[in-house]
């Protein structure tokens, strides 16, 4: 899935993981040890890690591993056990849709939306956009262009207008033209994280009343640059939206690609997406046997 472009971001790990095993005439407890650390270093939580540790541990006694390179495949199968949420991996295919699209400014929110439409759309399915980032400078501006580049329609009105009130014009449109996806874009920033917070759970309240039939997917996107942090934006927007699903963009240009698997694991959250890149088809679907297995391909 993620070509040589997962191999840069994990190529450092899984370079450590080979010196780790190969420096060392048995795999013994140092080597745990070790292991432990690189996977910390690689911005995997300590819960996680110590899991995936752990389980490694009890396999390789219990089958007496010695072949690093085994011991490599096996370490990449219970990543991607740890990662793997079944069905809810995938994007949800029953129709009408209504995706919410959260998370902070600068994440890559808008523009994910515009790559998901371009993908939905090439799918066969009519997509609408809604354009409740009222507050953000140029936000509407900038879906209207990418509403235009994939061409789907977009419902705005100017900046500063009640959010949950663009929502619903969205949604009587959407109905009114049988729409099969309408992806909402939403602030990620207002005066206090209460604002926020309270300005998403309005407008999950009109969705909930003006098209109870809908399907919903609560998308939050996370930038994989942040690291760390993007564990407590997942804490705080949890708290106001039932998040079905994470989207992590910009895995292209970081080092802190284990977040993904601390996020599925910690929280027990499937990463839907990835964004590589800037290109509208840089929006891939998230396959956790595919990625952890490219972790380790020599």
């Amino acid at each position: 899935m993620l070509g040589d472009k997962k191999k840069s971001i994990f190529g450092k790990l899984s370079q450590r993981v080979s010196d780790a095993l190969m420096m060392r005439p048995t795999i013994d407890e140092d080597f745990f040890e070790e292991l432990e650390e690189i996977l910390i270093t690689s911005d995997i939580g300590m819960e996680t890690t110590m899991k995936i540790v752990e389980t490694l541990r009890t396999e390789v006694q219990s089958n007496n591993m010695t072949k690093p390179s085994v011991i490599k495949i096996r370490l990449g199968k219970i990543i991607a056990d740890v990662m793997d949420k079944g069905e809810k991996q995938k994007l949800c295919d029953e129709y009408p849709l209504i995706i919410l699209m959260i998370g902070i400014n600068g994440g890559g929110k808008t523009t994910t939306i515009g790559k998901l439409a371009y993908r939905l759309k090439k799918e066969g399915k009519t997509v609408m956009l809604a354009a409740a980032d009222t507050f953000r400078a140029a936000a509407g501006e900038q879906l209207a262009i990418w509403g235009e580049r994939v061409g789907v329609n977009v419902v705005r009105h100017g900046e500063g207008a009640d959010p949950s009130a663009v929502i619903y014009d969205a949604i009587q449109s959407a109905k009114a033209k049988g729409i099969d996806v309408l992806i909402c874009d939403t602030a990620g920033r207002l005066q206090n994280k209460k604002n926020l917070m309270d300005e998403l759970a309005k407008m999950n309240r009109v969705i909930g009343r003006e098209f109870p039939e809908a399907h919903r997917e609560n998308l939050l996107v996370l930038d994989a640059t942040t690291g760390k942090n993007a564990v407590s934006q997942v804490e705080e927007f949890g708290q106001t939206a039932d998040i079905t699903g994470i989207v992590l963009t910009k895995l292209d240009g970081t080092a802190k690609g284990g977040i993904v698997i601390t996020i599925a694991d910690e929280f027990n959250m499937p990463v839907k997406f990835v964004g590589l890149g800037e290109g509208i088809e840089d929006l891939q679907e998230f396959e956790p046997a595919d990625f952890a297995k490219g972790i380790f391909d020599e």
